[in-house]
């Protein structure tokens, strides 16, 4: 994009706090390709993919700041420093973050030492993974006369060790939930939710690396979450998801991420039909 619009245009000494996506790079919105076209370092999270960096121009500056489940290559106080310093720089600078930078990012935290240290920043949203990856797997997060709601929430473990959620508020049956960060939490996730109320048999799904190539779609229901991640050594990037909107579509019609397909609808149909 050549003709970079002026309310998308980053200045020598600003920051671009830009959301990615969950990573097929067609998912990336316009304004967010034009800050990745403008970028002259970017400074950049584990789960932006490999097609998206290969959109950033070639003369860029790539440094990796990454963060894995209990494994934090980069301090986030020494990323807000880096930010900081390269902005001071008079560098075009690039934040790159997978899904939404507003939710579970720290984009927040970012934003906020940047404007106390008087550095200006441009805020780009991004589909967040709860968002994208579902619809790739061909699950609505809400459905007409299953599920009014849904609720994102973190499955990741504090700093004392324990896991306090709003559990109540989460065994409403109406409602869609979905976990990020939950996958080595996830025996106690889904004893906590029996706990508070919800059926045991109430269908999940489990998506490792959702809209890409290799997106892995798991189905069952609470009960046998964690006999899933056991017997298929299911890792993170991966989202839990929890309600009747799992089982709304069949999965026989999801032929590749993000793509129902019809013949295989029909003739499953038809399928079950020659059998009952």
């Amino acid at each position: 994009m050549k003709n970079v619009n002026s309310k998308s245009k980053l200045q020598a000494g600003e920051v671009a706090l830009v959301g990615s996506g969950p990573g097929d790079a067609e998912l990336l919105t316009i304004r967010a390709l034009r800050f990745i076209e403008q970028a002259e370092i970017a400074i950049y999270d584990r789960l932006v993919s490999d097609e998206i960096m290969a959109l950033l121009p070639a003369d860029c500056e790539r440094l990796y700041v990454g963060k894995e489940q209990a494994k934090h290559c980069v301090p986030q106080d020494r990323i807000n420093e880096l930010l900081l310093q390269y902005a001071q720089q008079g560098k075009r600078v690039l934040r790159l973050k997978g899904g939404d930078p507003f939710i579970f990012g720290r984009g927040g935290e970012e934003a906020q030492y940047l404007l106390k240290n008087g550095v200006s920043c441009h805020l780009c949203p991004g589909i967040t993974a709860a968002s994208g990856c579902t619809t790739y797997a061909g699950i609505p997060l809400t459905h007409r006369g299953v599920a009014q709601g849904c609720t994102f929430i973190t499955g990741h473990m504090q700093n004392d060790g324990q896991l306090n959620l709003p559990w109540q508020s989460l065994s409403d049956s109406n409602q869609t939930i979905v976990f990020y960060m939950g996958i080595n939490t996830l025996p106690s996730i889904t004893e906590q939710l029996i706990k508070h109320g919800r059926n045991a048999n109430t269908p999940a799904a489990l998506i490792r690396k959702g809209t890409q190539p290799e997106q892995q779609i798991f189905r069952g229901k609470i009960s046998n979450l964690a006999a899933l991640v056991a017997e298929h050594k299911i890792t993170p990037p991966t989202l839990i998801v929890i309600g009747d909107v799992v089982n709304q579509l069949t999965d026989v019609a999801l032929a590749k991420p993000g793509f129902l397909d019809a013949d295989n609808y029909q003739q499953n149909l038809q399928l079950s039909s020659d059998n009952s």
